[in-house]
Parts: C-alpha cells; structure tokens; sequence
C-alpha cells in the first residue's frame, strides 16, 4: 500500500486563511474557541497528511495541526 505524500501544492489551506481547529488525537482544553491564522506551511507527518502552524490571536504561541483536524471559517 502506498501512503500519499504532501507536497506544497497539495495543501488545501493557504497561509493567512483562517480556520477553525478540533484536534482529534486527544482533545485538547486549552483550545482556544474561534478563528485560527494559518501562519506556515509544514511537511507532512510520516503517513503522509499536510500540517499546518495556526494561530490565535488570544494565545502567545502558535500550534501544529494536521489537515484533518482544520475546517474552514
């Protein structure tokens, strides 16, 4: 089986959009509610999904997040 790779290109979020973010892995309380900045671009984790640096404006650090985890705001 082979795993799909992300490539710049394939990233469906553009950096400045902004987006809202549900973490999946475990979830997280100390998540901010609200709008999230697409700050940069990341590679993508060993399975192959793009990942993202977020931002909110109501927090001092920025964030990773997997594509999965991001909608549209």
């Amino acid at each position: 089986m082979q795993i799909a790779r992300c490539r710049v290109t394939e990233h469906k979020f553009k950096i400045g959009q902004l987006v809202y973010f549900h973490p999946k892995v475990r979830p997280q309380l100390d998540v901010v509610p609200g709008p999230y900045l697409i700050t940069r671009r990341l590679p993508a984790t060993q399975d192959g999904e793009c990942q993202y640096e977020i931002r909110n404006t109501l927090e001092e650090y920025n964030r990773v997040a997997r594509e999965s985890e991001l909608t549209r705001a």
